[in-house]
């Protein structure tokens, strides 16, 4: 028999397909005719969770409008399936290097970085490892994330799946953003008052401290995920290694129409290899207090953070000016280094096998 390497986001696929036979051709089929036979929703969602709550309603048994009241244990399972479906046409796994990887875990979301910036995922659903990341007291292997579309409301939503070990074994925990008209930090805010107010709504005693106690757990471990997530958004040079990219696939045509594929495999992309290497030469350089072939200030090592900028002055075909706030936004991490570092453009490629 062939050994399997074991990989949990492809595990976590393989056990949803065991408890819904039918849900991956279901999605499929969901997905293929979005708009034509299905409501329509935008490109940048594989599939609403209105349509997975359909899938696990028919899994049960029960007319999907019913499913709240006669099997309400199963309704998370309508969101795992919308991150799974995503994720399995894609198969995208994000490994950041290591110094990378705790520089933007460490970089706080803060300031005026508008949700669009996250319509940028190389993928419809992608999956981070964290390694050394709690949620709580449990340790977080990684976390899938993924754009919702709220079919009922048109609300945007950034959904994501932690992966952690429960005393029954591996197991993905629903956790939501709501975007709009505000900034991530205010986002993150809204999202967790609301899980609260809606707790309470669905008649659960909560403790005067709920919402502050869910707070001091999934903020330790959302705030870091967004700055990832926005590195995947803002810095797509650093993911692979320069010959491949990440992307969702084009539908190609088949007899009676068009046709997604599945990827065969999972795929590890490799995230901010150069930049990595850029980090601990400055780290060396910070301890020693020497750069090569340098004479100047003592190396040291500054505070990494965010910075958006709207384009330079732009118009419209008729020549008038395009206000600063219609501008296309970017989004740059600026890494945690003030002295004697290089950039990573010029460093040298560091190529690795992509698996």
């Amino acid at each position: 028999m062939m050994n399997i390497t074991p990989c949990r986001p492809r595990d976590h696929v393989t056990a949803a397909g065991r408890l819904y036979p039918s849900a991956w051709k279901q999605s499929e089929t969901m997905r293929s005719g979005r708009g034509q036979g299905f409501p329509d929703w935008p490109a940048w969602c594989f599939l609403p969770i209105a349509a997975t709550q359909a899938i696990v309603a028919t899994g049960a048994g029960v007319d999907a409008q019913w499913l709240h009241v006669s099997h309400p244990e199963r309704i998370p399972d309508a969101a795992r399936l919308a991150g799974l479906a995503g994720w399995r046409m894609t198969q995208g796994i994000y490994r950041f290097d290591p110094a990378v990887y705790e520089a933007v875990r460490d970089t706080l979301v803060a300031g005026d970085i508008p949700s669009d910036v996250l319509y940028r995922l190389p993928e419809w659903c992608v999956y981070i490892e964290t390694p050394n990341m709690l949620l709580g007291d449990v340790q977080m292997h990684g976390a899938f994330a993924h754009l919702e579309h709220d079919v009922n409301t048109g609300q945007p939503e950034l959904r994501f799946l932690l992966d952690i070990d429960e005393a029954a074994g591996p197991a993905l925990m629903p956790a939501v953003l709501h975007l709009g008209r505000w900034t991530l930090a205010d986002a993150l805010t809204r999202s967790l008052n609301l899980a609260a107010g809606n707790a309470v709504s669905a008649g659960e005693q909560l403790p005067n401290d709920f919402a502050k106690g869910m707070s001091g757990v999934l903020r330790p471990v959302l705030e870091p995920l967004l700055s990832l997530l926005l590195y995947l958004c803002s810095q797509a040079a650093e993911v692979g290694d320069g010959q491949r990219r990440p992307a969702n696939p084009e539908p190609k045509r088949v007899k009676g129409g068009l046709r997604l594929f599945v990827a065969e495999r999972p795929t590890t992309w490799d995230v901010g290899v150069r930049l990595g290497a850029a980090l601990r030469q400055a780290y060396a350089a910070e301890q020693t207090g020497q750069v090569a072939g340098h004479v100047g200030p003592r190396p040291h090592i500054r505070r990494a953070h965010w910075h958006g900028f709207r384009s330079g002055a732009m118009k419209r075909d008729d020549g008038s000016d395009i206000p600063a706030a219609q501008r296309p936004f970017e989004l740059r991490w600026l890494p945690p280094i003030a002295v004697n570092v290089s950039k990573p453009d010029d460093l040298p490629a560091v190529i690795r096998l992509v698996k």
